[in-house]
């Protein structure tokens, strides 16, 4: 008999190796309260840091692994103090700039020594630089190994740090081992011929594979980003039913449709109404009818009689012997319907 598995969602973020009480405090306010809430705060984007970029085929603008060996480094004065170092790699040469550094960081980036960075190329006063890049040392006969899927990058706050966020979601994505996600969906969701579970999409986009198509992933349209899409939306909209199904359970004044003053008031105006006024206001008259609240909304292009419509709610209520507000976005507006409904 297989062990039952807990679900993610019963299990403390405090759970995680790293999550003491400031860090729980800073999840917190991102309302990240459990593991299953680490594994639902997906990536913003994606870094490739699958592959070592030859200095010389470097663009600017791009961003970019790159190995070499430190040839020089200096503290330099401008307008800001700043340590440079030029990594030299054999197809060309690179600089790397540091406004912020400290004593030990100089001396352990001395010449001779060997990096793997990775940042954005820009254009500076020497040719392409990495500002500040993300740096390892490389010791010589232990080679770093190359990731194996897209790196995430993502949303955070004030002391929350992407290093953070990857360690935090790969420890939340290892315990998927032992407990479980809970699967809202009767059976996974079938999206372009595959049956992608809730499981299965989580770790894709947190992990993406090196071939995954990344136009896909920018533009939110992948399988696995399209099924986590479908599950928020089929929830909002079972969330806005269930509360159309509490507030029409309250109940309300059923008012009567006969109503003299809305005749009169169409004999005044120095219009007929459209068909799809006349439909609309006839629709809300019938609504009004009923012993339960309407919820209604009227949609339609500025200078289309939405106010017209507004009017003979209006009425109906004051016929039955109510009091009517009509509120309005701004307080010059709501002069001018006040205006007109006096006129």
């Amino acid at each position: 008999m297989k062990p039952v598995k807990t679900p993610l969602d019963q299990v403390a973020v405090e759970s995680l190796k790293g999550v003491g009480p400031r860090m729980a405090e800073k999840l917190a306010q991102l309302g990240i309260f459990t593991v299953q809430d680490i594994l639902f705060h997906l990536p913003l984007r994606y870094q490739d840091r699958t592959r070592i970029t030859p200095i010389g085929a470097v663009q600017p603008g791009s961003d970019v692994v790159i190995e070499g060996e430190i040839k020089a480094a200096d503290v330099v004065f401008g307008r800001r103090r700043s340590l440079l170092c030029r990594l030299q790699d054999g197809t060309g040469t690179l600089t790397l700039r540091f406004f912020h550094f400290s004593a030990a960081q100089k001396q352990s980036l001395l010449k001779g020594s060997r990096l793997r960075c990775f940042g954005e190329a820009r254009r500076g006063a020497s040719g392409l630089e990495l500002v500040h890049p993300e740096y390892q040392r490389v010791d010589a006969g232990h080679p770093l190994p190359m990731d194996a899927t897209l790196t995430a990058v993502y949303p955070s706050s004030e002391g929350l740090h992407q290093a953070s966020w990857r360690k935090l979601c790969a420890q939340a994505l290892q315990l998927l081992d032992h407990h479980h996600l809970s699967e809202l969906l009767p059976t996974p969701l079938a999206m372009a011929g595959t049956a992608i579970s809730l499981e299965q999409a989580i770790i894709y986009l947190h992990q993406p594979p090196v071939d995954v198509a990344q136009s896909l992933l920018r533009e939110g349209l992948h399988p696995c980003q399209r099924r986590l899409a479908f599950e928020e939306l089929l929830a909002h909209n079972l969330s806005l039913l269930r509360l159309r199904q509490t507030t029409r359970a309250h109940g309300a004044p059923a008012l009567n449709g006969r109503n003299p003053l809305a005749e009169q008031f169409l004999q005044q105006l120095p219009f007929s109404l459209t068909g799809a006024q006349a439909r609309v206001a006839r629709e809300i008259e019938q609504d009004l009818q009923q012993a339960k609240p309407m919820l209604r909304l009227v949609q339609g292009d500025v200078g289309s009689g939405k106010t017209v419509v507004a009017a003979l709610a209006a009425l109906q209520a004051v016929a039955n012997g109510y009091q009517v507000a009509i509120m309005a976005p701004t307080e010059i507006l709501a002069e001018q319907h006040f205006a007109n409904f006096s006129e």
